[in-house]
């Protein structure tokens, strides 16, 4: 049912926009192919590295000036 209301509304359409709408199928379905499922994944957990390293004061001083202009495209 859900599959012939799309296919009346992609009737609907003009001809001209019809290939944005394929690309948009295509790559939605390509995407559904590549995703895997996440049970599948052996995940790390976390913390494995604590205690190896010490982020430095220094981290939470404000950046300089020029490259805080990089961020913002300024040259």
């Amino acid at each position: 049912m859900l599959q012939e209301q799309l296919i009346e509304e992609i009737k609907q359409i003009p001809s001209e926009k019809l290939a944005e709408i394929y690309d948009l199928i295509h790559y939605f379905r390509l995407g559904l192919a590549q995703a895997k499922p996440t049970e599948n994944i052996n995940q790390r957990p976390i913390g494995l590295a604590k205690g190896q390293f010490e982020i430095p004061d220094s981290f939470f001083e404000p950046l300089p000036d020029d490259i805080l202009d990089g961020f913002e495209g300024i040259k």
